[in-house]
């Protein structure tokens, strides 16, 4: 069995979750084939690194723009024709003819848009399954002939659902996360804390664990009172990963006693294993992340539409808090030792993670990819 997933590098997020998806089909489907295709990379090779490169500015420079883009397309319909459709259809086509996948997935809302186009077109029998990597419900994710939806959240489900999309062919999966934090995570014996505490004159105050992120790019504060301040919280060991914001890494090493500065690292589940509180912004797969570890989460005031979205879900259902002014690190001290509602906070994470079909879903994509057409 050929299974191709279509991404772009528009961020880290939707390459994430690629990786992801192909390290579960591997392990749940060991006789498939699973390969990843950056599209835009194969289509526009020439082009690819400077799109990319502009998206990165925008974001990181210009989000009020990017919002209004995204809250313009958001009043338009499903099956949108990209720009440049018919160029990428024809570079999609060879692909497809070089690839002979039995099954596509998306994880960019591009990558589904040109799938389905061709479905239209060709009559094409190709799975095609999008993976939504936030929690959203932007039209540009749907189109008439995705055969199964991959999203996050129930609320997401709902909305698509009155949208127009079948229910049987959405799957509460949740956004893909590596294997490494899809462990069980161990379960503490309450009885045996409780008389713990009852045998010592003077419970021990346990060091506290503070884990800041910014995502792949390093989106952090640069204003160094921010990690002073940080540094400055009692019995507290802050690590501060900053991505490939070189600047930022070079700017805070070794310059506070209680804080650890790391550069981009591939093992984020460990240092979320030892985190009682994560300080990030509020990208799709790093809440999920959060959530397979159960880490209560506080975000930092997001610019772009889509975290807004997210940072607002998380707090609406309990597992997290947004920063309510710039100057927010006593918030973070005051919630990182009030152990009544980070204790609440990882009891509704765990029952989000219950929820979440990981093991029919690889079924699904099995049945899919059996069931469909090759191209030839």
């Amino acid at each position: 069995m050929n299974i191709l997933i279509l991404t772009g590098k528009f961020g880290t997020g939707h390459l994430a979750a690629s990786q992801s998806l192909r390290q579960q089909l591997s392990d749940s489907l060991p006789d498939s084939f699973v390969e990843i295709v950056d599209f835009s990379d194969y289509a526009m090779p020439a082009l690819s690194g400077l799109l990319y490169k502009s998206f990165g500015l925008l974001v990181t420079h210009a989000g009020a723009l990017f919002n209004l883009y995204y809250r313009l397309t958001s009043l338009g319909g499903p099956d949108a024709q990209p720009p440049f459709h018919e160029l990428l259809l024809d570079r999609l086509t060879a692909l497809l003819c070089e690839k002979k996948p039995n099954a596509v997935i998306a994880t960019h809302p591009l990558c589904a848009q040109l799938v389905s186009l061709l479905k239209e077109e060709t009559g094409l029998s190709l799975p095609l399954i999008t993976c939504i990597t936030d929690i959203s419900s932007h039209p540009e994710w749907i189109n008439r002939h995705t055969d199964c939806y991959m999203v996050p959240t129930t609320e997401i489900r709902d909305r698509l659902i009155a949208r127009g999309v079948t229910p049987a062919r959405i799957h509460v999966t949740g956004i893909p996360v590596r294997a490494e934090f899809r462990q069980p995570i161990p379960q503490r014996d309450p009885l045996a804390d409780d008389l713990l505490l009852r045998h010592r004159k003077q419970p021990e105050r346990r060091t506290r664990h503070l884990l800041v992120m910014g995502g792949g790019l390093g989106l952090l504060p640069l204003d160094l009172s921010f990690y002073a301040d940080l540094d400055a919280i009692p019995d507290t060991q802050t690590t501060v990963i900053t991505g490939r914001n070189e600047k930022l890494y070079e700017k805070l090493r070794g310059r506070f006693a209680n804080i650890q500065v790391l550069g981009y690292t591939a093992r984020v589940w460990e240092y979320m294993a030892q985190a009682d509180l994560i300080v990030t912004k509020p990208g799709g797969i790093t809440l999920f992340e959060t959530i397979y570890s159960q880490v209560p989460v506080f975000t930092l005031k997001p610019s772009l539409q889509q975290e807004r979205s997210n940072a607002r879900w998380l707090t609406e259902r309990g597992i997290g808090w947004m920063a309510k002014r710039r100057d927010c690190t006593l918030e973070i001290r005051l919630l990182l030792w009030d152990d009544g509602l980070l204790a609440n906070a990882r009891a509704r994470m765990a029952h989000i993670r219950e929820q979440l079909e990981t093991r029919e879903l690889c079924e699904l994509l099995g049945s899919l990819a059996q069931t469909g057409e090759a191209v030839a």
